[in-house]
């Protein structure tokens, strides 16, 4: 069987500047029968493993640092002994849940992992968060964009650590250069398309 990717959906709280709001997130999980890349581990570790089945975890991908995309990552790491990985700019996200602690590696802008013969390659799209990281796969046609972009524009700011100028730059000089019918598989909400999203960004 080929590559594939699966969704798994997941519940709970974002939680930043003494707020929080519930959630639903999506986790991609990106492989074939063999090994699997998990795109953030959300809320809970059960349903992630459970899609993971009997496949070799090649890595658990952050695509930024916020509560909500990485409080099942130590669990399912140690489910499956597959390293968490982050862009080293959301350190400081990731302190903030686990005081202390760092992730076991970094990602780097540029960065190609391979997963079932297929690469994915990291593109930092910083503005959401500083180290936000979004995954495109282009023999598969899709980018996993976190929360840099959704069905309907760009991912929040307003909150600390984020900045909408940036989020923007980020989306018009990384993202929006992408095919137009590359799918965008986003960490919340439904599917879109860099063409859909591209209009709202035309000058």
């Amino acid at each position: 069987m080929g590559i594939r990717i699966d969704l798994v959906r997941t519940n709970g709280q974002f939680t930043l500047d003494g707020q929080s709001f519930d959630v639903e997130n999506n986790i991609w999980l990106v492989g074939d029968d063999e090994e699997v890349l998990i795109i953030d581990a959300a809320h809970e570790a059960g349903p992630i493993i459970e899609a993971v089945d009997d496949r070799r975890v090649v890595a658990i991908v952050c695509t930024h640092g916020h509560n909500d995309h990485i409080n099942a990552a130590p669990q399912v790491a140690g489910a499956t002994g597959a390293p968490v990985l982050m862009h080293p700019d959301d350190q400081v996200l990731w302190r903030m849940v686990y005081p202390g602690t760092l992730p076991d590696g970094d990602l780097a802008d540029e960065e190609v992992i391979e997963i079932a013969a297929t690469p994915l390659r990291v593109l930092h799209t910083p503005g959401h968060s500083p180290g936000s990281v979004c995954r495109y796969a282009p023999a598969l046609r899709v980018v996993f964009s976190g929360d840099t972009l959704f069905h309907g524009g760009p991912g929040a700011t307003g909150r600390s650590y984020s900045d909408r100028d940036t989020i923007i730059r980020s989306i018009q000089d990384r993202l929006l250069d992408l095919p137009p019918e590359t799918v965008v598989h986003t960490g919340h909400g439904e599917d879109t398309t860099i063409g859909a999203e591209s209009a709202q960004f035309a000058h």
